[in-house]
Parts: structure tokens; C-alpha cells; sequence
């Protein structure tokens, strides 16, 4: 079997589609990854073919010109013509193709015309229209003041995202002879998606207009050792802070409110620098600062990790039983962290923009014995399977039902097999 994963976003979008790359190779498929060009190092790293997608997430995010809400129309615009562009001819002589990432538009499309399944893949509940949530912060038409039904919101939801994908979209299908889509969002998502997350860290709340298979995160094992200075300085104190915002724009002194918080609190700091990158405010020797690393490998050996409320970022630092501060700065982080708060496992910042008494006082709870043990008993429930879950969905033709003990899924319901 050959399987083209594509996605385009940023590491917390590209590294689970990795990791499921890497699950399909082990049980014998062909693989080939559609990602953006920020991420050929990472790949490379695990020896999974990559066809570059778009242009650079890191250049649009932190660039001389940083992208606004001003420019979604143009961004999705480009997109769905990097679709056709890349995907298109990637997916040629493929099985099937499993899309993730921002609103793959245009995949589906391309799977329909090749006459092989297609699978979307999203990393936490946030953008699957429920009863039970409203929906992420977009670009586009206003909600009706007022209003907290939340299937008024969701209809909202859709027409702003025919706003920006439905006519680069349309213009691609009239052109290969096929009718226009109307509702860009729920023709992206099927009615049948695959929810690629915890169900203990990101539960499904369920819906009755879809059949969600719930596999895990698809996480990517990461054997590589720490870099032998990291190494030193953990071996020179007590546990550290970890401190990083990883790919997204972050208030500019961040860095010095997280050091200053947490040396009040008598701890030493590791900042990650990031896609922001974050750096040191003195030559002191109780803070050391690094570039990318292995997470894995390093979160057991911290006092507790204050970061921005990334899907992998938060997953990675759960399974490490770790206690954590989320200081969410835009789309689905404030999710994960009240889904921190709420699991016990940390403290979340009101907020996007900290100060020194701010950040300390939710330090102050992360790093209480109460949430340290809380911290450790939810790590281990979370579970590790989630790429060899869907590998296998994919591998045994289940893209339209679930029928492993291991998988959650919402209330029954009938569904179409997406093409």
C-alpha cells in the first residue's frame, strides 16, 4: 500500500503526521509526506521521503513581514493552490491520502479525482463542529453579539471559512469539471474524521452529525541523547524550568518575565529559544538556553515546563508527568490550557501576555507536591499507541469505520465512505 500524508502548519502540525509516516513504513507501506519546507531536516532525520509544501510556515509567522488576519484570504488562497500544485502529483499512483494541518481544502478534490480514499486528521477536538463547544477565533464575519448557541456559532464558523477557501477552491474543481462545494468546512472535515489526540488529555465531547474515530496522538519516538553542555548543567542543580513558546510569536520579553519569575521562586531555567527566538537576559550560570532538542528525553528531567499551549508541546510534557504553566497565545491553545487546569497537571495564565507576578503565581500552583503527583498519575494514562492505531485503520481499509477495541469513537451513526 502507498499512502500520501500531507499537512502544512507548523512542528505541532508536521511531527504526528511524521510519526504516522514512520508507524506505516515499520508495517511495511510506501510513504511519502507533503510538508512545508521548514521541516526537511526532521524527515530526513527519521528517513521518510518528503515532497516540500508551500512556503515557509517560519517565514510567514516571524518574517520581516509577519502575516495578519488580513492576509488569511491570500494565505488560503496560496494554499489551496499548493495543493493542487504539489499535492496533486504527489498523490498519483498512491492508495490513499490522509490530510491534516490548516484546512486542507482542495485534498479531498484531489483524492476524488484520483478515486483513492481520503482520511482528514485533526490534532484536538477545537475545529470539529459540537453542541458541546464553540467554535476557534477566525478571520471573517463577526458573531452576532449575544448569541452562545452554539450551532448558530458554528454556522458562522462555516460561512467564514467559505469566505476564504471557497472560491480558490471552486475555481480548481470548475476547472476539472466538477460542481462547486458550498460548506468548504464540513466537505474538508467528511463527516467521519479521524481525531488524532488523548482521550484523558483531549476528549471528544461528541456530536450528532459526527462519527469522530478517536486514535491517540501520533507521537514520534525520539531516542536522541542531550546534548552533553544541557547535559552539565542539568547535572549541576536542582531541576530547572523549562521555558519556551515554541513556533508562535510571543510577547517580546517574555523571557525575561519567565527568568525573573522563576529565579523568585528560587529555580534555575532552561529556555528553549524557538521560533521566536527567545534568549537569555545575563551571563548568570543558574539559566542555559538551547536550540532544538529532544523534548522527550527532556522534560523528566525538569521541575515543570511553562510554554505556550501547543498540541505536542502539552502532550509531550503530560506523558512526561511534568507539571505545566500554559500561557496560550492563539487558536487552540487556551483549549489545552484549561484542559491543563482542569486535569490538575498545571496552572493556566489568564492570559497571553505575562507578567513577573503573574507568571510566578501560576508557578506557584505548578509547582505544588499536590500537582506534581497529580502530574505523574495522569502520565500514565495517557496512551502511546495512537500512530500504530491509525496505521493500521489505514493499512486494514478503515477509513470510513472503526472496528479496533482500541479506538474511541462518538454515539453511532451512519456514515458515507469519503472520497
Amino acid at each position: 500500500m502507498r499512502v500520501l500524508l500531507s499537512t502544512w502548519g507548523s512542528r505541532g502540525d508536521v511531527e504526528p503526521m511524521v510519526a504516522l509516516a514512520v508507524q506505516l513504513q515499520a508495517l511495511g507501506a510506501g510513504v511519502r509526506v507533503c510538508a512545508p519546507p521548514d521541516f526537511e531536516e526532521l524527515l530526513a532525520r527519521v528517513g521518510v521521503p518528503m515532497v516540500p509544501l508551500g512556503k515557509s510556515v517560519r517565514e510567514l509567522v516571524h518574517g520581516e513581514r509577519p502575516s495578519t488576519s488580513a492576509d488569511a484570504p491570500r494565505v488560503a488562497a496560496e494554499l489551496v493552490a499548493a495543493h493542487f500544485d504539489t499535492v496533486a502529483p504527489a498523490a498519483e499512483g498512491c492508495d490513499a491520502l490522509v490530510a491534516s494541518g490548516l484546512m486542507p481544502a482542495g485534498q479531498r478534490t484531489i483524492a476524488e479525482m484520483l478515486g483513492i480514499p481520503y482520511v482528514l486528521v485533526t490534532l484536538h477536538p477545537c475545529p470539529l463542529p459540537s453542541p458541546h463547544h464553540s467554535p476557534l477565533p477566525r478571520p471573517g464575519r463577526p458573531f452576532p453579539p449575544g448569541v452562545t448557541d452554539n450551532r448558530v456559532l458554528w454556522e458562522v464558523d462555516a460561512e467564514r471559512v467559505q469566505a476564504l477557501y471557497g472560491a480558490p477552491l471552486n475555481a480548481q474543481r470548475a476547472s476539472l469539471g466538477l460542481p462547486p462545494v458550498h460548506n468548504v468546512r464540513d466537505h474538508v472535515f467528511t463527516d467521519h474524521p479521524w481525531l488524532a489526540a488523548d482521550p484523558i488529555l483531549a476528549p471528544w465531547p461528541g456530536s450528532p452529525d459526527l462519527d469522530v474515530v478517536q486514535t491517540g496522538a501520533l507521537i514520534l519516538p525520539d531516542e536522541r541523547p542531550l546534548p552533553a553542555d544541557l547535559e552539565r548543567f542539568l547535572d549541576a542543580g536542582a531541576p530547572p524550568v523549562y521555558v519556551s513558546m515554541g513556533s508562535v510569536r510571543a510577547p517580546g520579553d517574555i523571557a525575561r518575565v519567565a527568568i525573573e519569575a522563576i529565579r523568585a521562586h528560587g529555580g534555575r531555567v532552561v529556555v528553549g529559544r524557538g521560533w521566536a527566538d527567545l534568549a537569555l537576559v545575563d551571563d548568570r550560570d543558574d539559566c542555559f538556553a538551547l536550540g532544538e532538542v529532544n523534548h522527550q528525553a527532556l522534560f523528566g528531567r525538569v521541575a515543570a515546563v511553562v510554554h505556550h499551549g501547543g498540541a505536542g508541546t502539552t502532550t509531550t510534557a503530560t506523558m512526561a508527568g511534568v507539571p505545566q504553566v500554559v500561557v496560550p497565545q492563539i487558536a487552540d491553545q487556551p483549549y489545552w490550557a484549561r484542559r491543563v487546569a482542569d486535569l490538575g497537571i498545571g496552572a493556566a495564565h489568564d492570559g497571553p501576555t505575562p507578567t513577573v507576578e503573574s507568571l510566578s503565581a501560576a508557578l506557584a500552583t505548578a509547582l505544588t507536591p499536590e500537582v506534581r503527583t497529580r502530574a505523574a498519575a495522569v502520565a500514565g494514562m495517557i496512551r502511546t499507541d495512537g500512530a500504530r492505531v491509525a496505521a493500521r485503520l489505514l493499512l486494514d481499509g478503515e477509513t470510513s469505520s472503526a472496528t479496533s477495541d482500541s479506538v474511541v469513537s462518538s454515539e453511532p451513526k451512519s456514515v458515507r465512505r469519503p472520497h
